[in-house]
């Protein structure tokens, strides 16, 4: 964890927000009061209605929809007005009959006048027989970011498995650079696993992560939220 080193700060929130099955009002708040300038979210709107169903989200949360909804099978990537989005991309992992369809989606974007960053956010399946190819599927996308990437996702799986070592493989996993892995991020109710990532390009120095789990938190979904500060470095 550093304080001092030289970059453009942005904070960024990686948030199952449960399909927004919960408290709205406690999830909104959350929101706001963390005030990030990227909200990566899993299970958001990705059937009928969902622009406007998505639109409403981040209205509710103070932020813009940069990508995302049906494209990437409910992630959703929303930003702040300080944060210019200049292409996006969306992605869908192969369908396994029986199983639920999952994706991922992309946005480059730009920061102050010189830091440029690509965001990734994504939600692996349960099944542990067709995550890991999702993980691959998803790796591959994000190792060919044009910009130093900060890839978050619901991995449904713990650090040590196959999953999660493939996504974390050359990158930065936040909670461990900040020294914090001990803060669990599932479930609300009987916390016991961290099944949900930050991960940043090495290029990218995390100033702060947390993971937080308050009344309001509890209420606003059945996973918590994590919190990341960021430096990005300038790239001109």
């Amino acid at each position: 964890m550093a304080d001092s080193a030289p970059g453009v700060p942005l904070r960024v929130v990686s948030y199952n927000v449960h399909g927004q099955r919960d408290d709205t009002t406690a999830l909104a708040s959350v929101a706001r009061q963390l005030a990030p300038d990227v909200l990566i979210v899993q299970e958001g709107p990705r059937r009928f209605g969902w622009r406007s169903k998505s639109a409403s989200l981040a209205a509710s949360l103070g932020l813009v929809v940069a990508a995302g909804g049906l494209p990437s099978l409910g992630n959703l990537l929303l930003v702040n007005l300080r944060v210019r989005v200049t292409e996006v991309r969306h992605q869908r992992f192969p369908l396994t009959p029986g199983r639920h369809m999952r994706g991922a989606a992309y946005a480059d974007c730009l920061v102050g006048t010189g830091a440029r960053f690509t965001v990734a956010g994504s939600h692996l399946a349960t099944d542990p027989v067709e995550r890991p190819e999702q993980a691959r599927l998803f790796k591959k996308e994000v190792q060919a970011a044009p910009w130093p990437v900060i890839a978050a996702a619901d991995l449904n799986d713990d650090p040590d498995g196959s999953a999660w070592c493939v996504l974390a493989d050359g990158l930065t996993d936040a909670a461990v650079a900040a020294d914090r892995a001990d803060r669990l991020t599932y479930s609300c109710a009987n916390p016991r696993r961290r099944i949900d990532a930050v991960f940043v390009d090495p290029r990218i120095t995390v100033v702060d992560y947390d993971v937080l789990d308050t009344p309001l938190t509890r209420r606003a979904s059945d996973h918590f939220p994590i919190v990341v500060d960021l430096l990005l470095p300038t790239t001109g």
